[in-house]
């Protein structure tokens, strides 16, 4: 088991219907891999089924079983749980999910790679490391020569053989057409021997322990020869005329061409123009004729799909004159005459339907005359529809014409074809589409056996491939008429074999074919799945379940002709290939094979270093590149000989598995045919003269080239050299580097193509030198296809040999100096950190290669080794190519998880996050990267949101990376911020100051992943540190509820100036400073920001309302008791008129121009000391009263102080007695749009309710607070939402209160239990407990909007448009505003639930959820009023009064912070239901939660927004994050 920082886990996400069927997941044995709900499946019982099996258990492809979520952090929310596998075994395996009584609501595969071993000691051979070399067994002759032929392979180079099928061959020669799929081929035994494939598998186990080779062979599944002896007694196992009746047409059609054949080669159709020698076009409309003319009028196709006319009409005529109807279920009412397809396909054998036709021919009456005239019409609807047979049948002739013109071009005219001459039997006009085991006969007597089955049946359909067509569906299957129209392109030598949909189908085949591969997979190491892409998969994937059976890490490599990598994913995922052949031969030109390498495996140079822990992300098919396969025409004839050794090394620097041909390394000059070849290979002899045919030894051909660039290739996968970089250096020349992230050393290999033929195309002399940067070590090989004296070749008899007269001229592992192929090698340093060798070429000729071994300069190279040293303290994976420094800077001493371990939460905001206003308080501002844009913080989380999108892609060319890669501008920025800072944060600063020294001094292509790295181990420190400076809930919480705690380090920070009113110097627990602009001793309480970025510094970072509706969320939950404290004390200082301020403008600049912020803070006390041990201490407090009356001037503190107790008191009993002011300053100075009469503030207890009410239409004192702005619209100096008269949430954080304050004075803890207040002249006493239950009473009469259209309390029944809903106000000034449905109530439910009765607080739940919940916050105005706008739009200035200059802020658009509320309220009163009303709420809030989770993580700002447009759309306008939007979602988590 890997220790868990080394343990590779893959995090597969899963969402509602997203099917993956065709998207590759690759994994290895031993990673994990976990599954986790995405937002659309969160809070559902999602039932996650795989069919992997459990330890011990055997595979069951149809065998699934349910996996079991974990709960790392309870079940509270579903952000972090997750089902997982842990993969040991290789295969293809299936997942599905569903929930709620859907089984399958999305799914797919994923791929778990075979581990190959080799050697004595088992070593593995990683799959990139694999070098494979095909071989046509039959040319290897009897299996005591097989070593011998086979050392080639070792000699040259490769680990891998992959052997055509060695079983017994039918009498076509193919390689692929078998025989017998059990026997080993009698030709490999001598004579006198038997060898079995006990004696193969012996061979097959020595190469594999005694040569480190592994072998693999074909399996062939789709056809076998026609003249293997088992089909002959298993007609059933091919498509044959008896099982396959839709055939018989294509039957008749194939027998009438063979009948032409003869013809023409006996002479018959010369007078026509039709010669047996097709040489010309005249000849070929000649065959087009005679078919038109002579062949489809004798064979009438058409017959087979028409209708016997006669004998319909007879039979309909009997159905009338019995007087029968139409039988409506039958035909479900549709009119129309429906033709019936004879199953069995005999002419004339189609039918009508009897229904059909009695529903559309229906006679006027039953009179004979009548039903004559209905026949009538009858045969002549037949007759019409038999003319459109006629006529689709016309068409399939026309394109089996125009196949067999096609067929007849290339085998006969075409200069790449094999030119067959004359048409005889052997080379008949076209392949014959099936076999016909009789002798010859005339045309008229074949057709005879159309009904005898007992002959049909063994009249079998050869295999072949269609061009185009879709390779999941077969093409032999009743719906497809490929053989009709001629369109397969034939193999005459096999017969398609027919597997139905499973072993009960054709129970002889399966189990033949199982015991094929049962055999196959007991001997050899892999298989390769010949003809993949029509094989099919069913069968395939139950064949590959027995070969893993037996084999379990079985190599599966297949060819795939589909098209299209999402159609070759289908076999992929379902097969489980492990490796897809992909040809260098595909590649037109240089440039092109070049992009091959880059496409089919590695990263990017410089690539980022990835978690441990990370997605899974979707790939293409691991690669098995080849220079040429089996089935490629010959290179040498394609390009020129010279070309072979440079594009081998070309394939040889790709990061996948890569291979050849034998043949290829010998330049056979001819393509080695898998059909016609019978000669056998050469054997290894060292001392081999250049042109024994017999032989081969280390100087034929490429093959010491060969041997050269295979160890490279397996060195290069073997140590990690996963990074690729393609380089087109000219046209012919391609550089591919290949590098190691560990240790930093590159292999860099100069190709120099030659796809034309340098005795018939000038290539120039001049190659452009090269700049390589590093240290050339050595060169490791340089290698030139040069000509040598020996014989030309000619082709041998009983060898296949290649050509003697080239040979490779190759030195391995020389100096610089000692090569012949680099002229020069110039040193030139760019700077300090760029070290470049300027190489100059003098013998680079075409059909050469070069290959260099660059290290970093020593300089670099050692700086490098630093760097990985001190981030090994973070994660092991930088241990390897780590050194420690002679003489390390102090500060690196230590860990710097020490050193963060000083910091405090302010400190925190600093170090992560701080927008650009709070910055530039402090005379900077957040980074700009030029030609790009600023980073959204100017702290670390600013780049971490950014390289969180360019890691996973290794986005190497985003601008930030071309920043970093150009100077050290941002290095810079980051540490010399936090060095200014002094303290624990500039040692923070000093520390990333001496990572990026040495970061400096590395080349520049590596400083963008050196950056990451350093930059996500100094974050990842931070958080850890973070969190236990936080309470239990955040450090024992989810991820989500991690992320939004972040929140409170993001929202609360120390200005540059003071933005809290200075408190008691009686106080202990009050952090100081040196004023960084006084020098003096002052106080540095952090304060907490409305929302990033516009209300976050200066007079607009704090306001009343908004700081105490988010200070329970972001930090008394979060554990931050003392800075809640310190605000709560700081805000009661300023409390005037009985008011606590809207706007706090450091307390000098407050305004008190709303009503619900001094209940908010009432609220945010009780809150603190019901949650922090001891809270009750707070209320004996000193507050440092800033205006101890409501006309004082600003007073310091010391001068008045009172217990905070007194100034709750006074609170009450101010608003007991009535407030009624005008604001001071009033006027343009301090609000430039509200109109005169706004600046009055009202604010009063009605005496008989007992519900504060105040404010008036020209002013709005709730958090819905939008003034009117434009004069175009006529809306300036308009409130949008007055709210005045008795606000529902004020009622409810009112009635929270006075409960409150009368159990504190029943506790002793509160000295008051209600107020005197002075009217008129006179003096009374309001009691705590009596405003209490007056509240309680009022309530429900007042604010309830009864589903009861007579209810007697209804004072307006005209105004009400939503029934079952609390109103959002009570006597406002006008009385439409009370009934608007907004989300206002569900406040006043989570504060003082017990003014609610269960059912009714439901009943508005059910309603707002169904009218205001959005994907993330809640409409502010119900979509059916008449002024609903979910668009907020503050630029736009029109005449439109509802929308003009964002009038509509609170008219529609969904803001989140409500959502918090109506969640808890819904927890809540779901708890006092039933227990399945609970249950679907869970899922409900779950749902949601997900929602602000997914953007929470995907927010480059780290945070919730304000607000979104309707339907959660983005709104550019909003704060992208804002305090009380993440505090209200972390309160529901916290209820959770």
């Amino acid at each position: 088991m890997l220790p868990q920082h080394l343990k590779q886990i893959r995090v597969l996400m899963l969402n509602e219907k997203e099917n993956l069927e065709r998207t590759l997941f690759r994994l290895e044995q031993g990673f994990e891999l976990q599954f986790r709900l995405g937002p659309s499946l969160q809070g559902r019982r999602v039932l996650l089924h795989t069919n992997y099996p459990l330890d011990g258990q055997p595979f069951r492809r149809h065998v699934f079983r349910v996996l079991a979520w974990n709960y790392p952090s309870g079940r509270e929310d579903d952000s972090d749980k997750y089902c997982s596998l842990e993969l040991k075994t290789a295969g293809s395996y299936q997942y599905y999910f569903g929930y709620g009584g859907i089984e399958h609501s999305g799914g797919g595969y994923i791929v778990v790679d075979p581990v190959l071993r080799v050697g004595g000691d088992n070593h593995v051979l990683p799959l990139d490391c694999v070098t494979i070399q095909t071989y046509l067994s039959k040319c290897l002759g009897h299996l005591d020569d097989w070593p011998d032929r086979l050392r080639v392979a070792k000699e040259s180079g490769y680990n891998m053989v992959h052997f055509t099928p060695l079983q017994t061959l039918g009498e076509s020669r193919s390689c692929y057409s078998l025989a017998d799929q059990l026997a080993f081929n009698p030709e490999f035994s001598p004579e006198g021997q038997s060898y079995s494939w006990e004696e193969v598998g012996a061979l097959v186990e020595k190469f594999r322990t005694d040569w480190n080779m592994l072998c693999i062979t074909d399996v062939v599944y789709n056809h076998t020869a026609a003249n293997s002896v088992w089909i002959r007694e298993h007609p059933e196992c091919g498509y044959n005329l008896v099982n396959s009746p839709h055939l018989r047409p294509a039957w008749v059609l194939d027998r009438a061409l063979w009948h032409l054949t003869t013809r023409i080669m006996e002479g018959r159709y010369e007078k026509k123009g039709l010669p047996a020698n097709i040489t010309e076009d005249k000849h070929l409309q000649a065959v087009r004729t005679v078919m038109w003319e002579d062949l489809f009028p004798q064979v009438k196709l058409w017959e087979f799909f028409e209708v016997d006319v006669d004998g319909a009409v007879l039979q309909f005529k009997a159905v009338l004159q019995n007087g029968s109807k139409a039988d409506h279920s039958e035909t479900e009412g549709v009119k129309g005459l429906k033709i019936i397809q004879d199953p069995s396909y005999r002419r004339y054998g189609n039918t009508v339907d009897m229904d059909s036709a009695l529903k559309t021919f229906i006679p006027h009456s039953s009179s004979a005359e009548h039903i004559e005239e209905c026949c009538g019409w009858f045969r002549q609807k037949l007759t019409q529809l038999n003319e459109e047979q006629r006529n689709s049948v016309h068409q399939h002739q026309e394109r089996a014409i125009n196949c067999i013109m096609g067929s007849i071009v290339y085998e006969r005219l075409a200069e790449h074809g094999p030119k067959l001459g004359l048409v005889t039997r052997k080379d008949p006009l076209v392949t014959r589409y099936f076999t016909f085991p009789y002798g010859d006969m005339t045309l008229e007597e074949e057709m005879l056996f159309l009904d005898q089955p007992e002959k049909t049946s063994h009249f079998l359909a050869h295999n072949g491939w269609v061009m185009g067509d879709d390779p999941l569906r077969n093409f032999a299957e009743p719906g497809s008429n490929v053989y009709l129209r001629r369109e397969l392109v034939c193999w005459g030598d096999s017969v398609k074999l027919r597997y139905g949909n499973g072993p009960e189908d054709c129970p002889y085949l399966w189990e033949h074919m199982k015991t094929y591969t049962e055999i196959t997979a007991t001997h050899f190491h892999g298989v390769r799945l010949d003809n993949c892409h029509s094989t099919p998969l069913h069968v395939a994937e139950y064949m590959l379940d027995v070969a893993r059976s037996v084999c379990p890490n079985l190599y599966v490599v297949a060819e795939l002709f589909t098209g299209s990598e999402e159609l070759d994913n289908v076999f992929v995922t379902r097969l489980g290939i492990s490796s897809l052949i992909r040809e260098a031969m595909s590649a037109g030109d240089s440039h092109e094979e070049g992009r091959l390498v880059y496409r089919y495996g590695g990263e990017p140079v410089g690539a980022f270093v990835q978690p441990s822990l990370r997605p899974l992300m979707p790939t293409i098919a691991h690669a098995m590149f080849l220079d040429v396969t089996h089935d490629n025409e010959c290179p040498i004839q394609l390009r020129s000989a010279l070309d072979s050794l440079p594009s081998s090394a070309i394939v040889s620097m790709a990061c996948c598995a890569t291979g050849s041909t034998r043949g290829y390394d010998e330049l056979v000059p001819h393509q080695i045919s898998v059909v016609k070849e019978e000669r056998y290979y050469s054997k290894w002899n060292p001392s081999a003269p250049p042109s024994s045919a017999g032989e081969v030894g280390p100087h034929s051909g490429i093959i010491a080239g060969k041997l050269a660039l295979n160890k490279l290739h397996q060195e290069l996968a073997a140590q990690g050299f996963m990074q690729v970089f393609v380089d087109q250096v000219d046209a012919d020349v391609v550089a591919i580097t290949r590098h190691c992230p560990s240790t930093h050393q590159s292999v860099v290999a100069v190709c120099r193509t030659a796809f034309h033929d340098p005795k018939t195309h000038s290539y120039g002399d001049n190659v452009p030198p090269m700049c390589i940067p590093g240290k050339i070590e050595e060169v490791v090989l340089e290698a030139r296809t040069v000509e040598r004296k020996a014989e030309s070749y000619a082709k041998d008899d009983k060898y296949i040999n290649g050509m003697p007269e080239y040979t490779v001229e190759i030195k391995e592992h020389i100096s610089l100096e000692q090569s012949t192929v680099v002229k020069k090698a110039a040193v030139t340093s760019k700077d300090r950190s760029e070290f470049v060798q300027e190489i100059t070429f003098q013998k680079l000729t075409p059909g050469s290669v070069i290959a260099f071994r660059v290290s970093l300069d020593p300089k670099a190279q050692q700086v490098v080794g630093v760097l990985r040293y001190y981030l090994s303290q973070f994660s092991p994976k930088y241990r390897r190519g780590s050194a420690a420094d002679d003489a390390p800077p102090e500060v690196l001493l230590k860990p710097l998880a020490q050193i963060m371990s000083k910091l405090s939460l302010a400190d925190m905001n600093v170090l992560l996050f701080r927008c650009d206003a709070e910055e530039q308080e402090d005379g900077g501002g957040c980074y700009s990267v030029p030609g790009w844009e600023s980073l959204k913080y100017a702290g670390l989380q600013g780049l971490i949101s950014v390289m969180a999108n360019i890691r996973p892609n290794n986005d190497l060319g985003h601008p930030v990376c071309d920043n970093l890669r150009q100077g050290d501008w941002l290095l810079d920025f980051i540490c010399s911020r936090l060095i200014r800072r002094e303290g624990p944060l500039a040692q923070v600063g000093e520390w990333l100051a001496a990572m990026f020294k040495y970061l400096k001094h590395i080349p520049r292509y590596l400083i963008p992943c050196y950056f990451d790295a350093i930059l996500v181990s100094a974050y990842t420190t931070a958080l850890d540190a973070t969190n236990k400076l936080m309470s239990s809930f955040v450090q024992n919480g989810s991820s989500f509820v991690r992320h939004l705690a972040l929140g409170s380090v993001q929202m609360c920070s120390v200005a540059r100036l003071p933005a809290l009113p200075a408190l008691s110097n009686q106080l202990e627990g009050v952090p100081y400073r040196v004023s960084p602009i006084s020098g003096e001793k002052e106080q540095c309480c952090v304060s907490l920001a409305a929302g990033l970025p516009h209300f976050s510094a200066g007079i607009f970072r704090c306001w009343g309302r908004d700081t105490f509706i988010a200070l329970r969320g972001l930090l008394l939950l979060t554990g931050r008791h003392a800075e809640a404290r310190n605000i709560i004390l700081a805000f009661a200082g300023t409390l005037r008129h009985g008011l606590i301020p809207n706007l706090l403008g450091e307390g000098r600049s407050a305004r008190f121009n709303c009503r619900d912020a001094v209940w908010w803070w009432l609220q945010c006390i009780q809150d603190y000391v019901n949650h922090v041990p001891q809270g009750h201490e707070i209320l004996r407090c000193p507050v440092a009263r800033m205006y101890p009356t409501d006309d004082s001037e600003p007073l310091p503190p010391g001068q008045v102080e009172q217990p905070l107790h007194d100034v709750i008191q006074e609170a009450l009993q101010r608003h007991l007695e009535g407030i009624s002011y005008r604001e001071r300053n009033a006027g343009p100075k301090i609000d430039m749009h509200m109109k005169d009469e706004g600046f009055s503030v009202e604010a009063k207890v009605n005496p008989k309710t007992g519900f504060v009410f105040g404010g008036n239409r020209f002013n709005c004192g709730t958090w819905m607070d939008k003034m009117g702005e434009s004069e175009k619209a006529r809306n300036k100096g308009m409130p949008a939402t007055p709210r005045d008269g008795s606000a529902v949430e004020i009622v409810g954080l009112s009635k929270s209160a006075v409960r409150w304050v009368v159990e504190l004075h029943s506790k002793g803890l509160f000295p008051y239990d209600g107020a005197k207040i002075h009217n008129n002249g006179t003096e009374s006493f309001v009691s705590y407990s009596q405003w209490n239950q007056q509240i309680q009473g009022s309530f429900q009469t007042h604010f309830w909007v009864s589903k009861d259209p007579h209810d007697p309390n209804e004072k307006h029944p005209e105004l009400v448009h939503k029934r079952g809903i609390y109103k959002d106000s009570h006597g406002a000034s006008s009385p439409w505003c009370d009934y608007q449905l907004r989300p206002n109530f569900t406040i006043a439910m989570v504060v003082a639930p017990e003014l609610f009765p269960v059912d009714q607080a439901w009943s508005a739940l059910e309603m707002a959820e169904k009218k205001l919940l959005g994907p993330l916050g809640m409409k502010t105005l119900d979509p059916d009023d008449m002024v609903y706008c979910g668009v907020y739009d503050n630029s736009l200035d029109n005449d439109n009064y509802n929308l003009a200059k964002g009038f509509n802020y609170h008219q529609g658009p969904e803001w989140l912070w409500p959502v918090g509320y109506f969640l808890r309220a819904k927890l809540y009163f779901a708890k006092k239901k039933d227990e399945s009303t609970f249950s679907k709420t869970m899922t409900l809030v779950k749902n949601v939660l997900s929602r602000h989770y997914t953007h929470l993580e995907k927010s480059p700002w780290k945070g919730l927004p304000e607000l979104t447009n309707e339907n959660g759309q983005h709104c550019p306008f909003s704060c992208e994050t804002q305090a009380w939007s993440l505090a209200t979602v972390l309160e529901v988590l916290y209820d959770l």
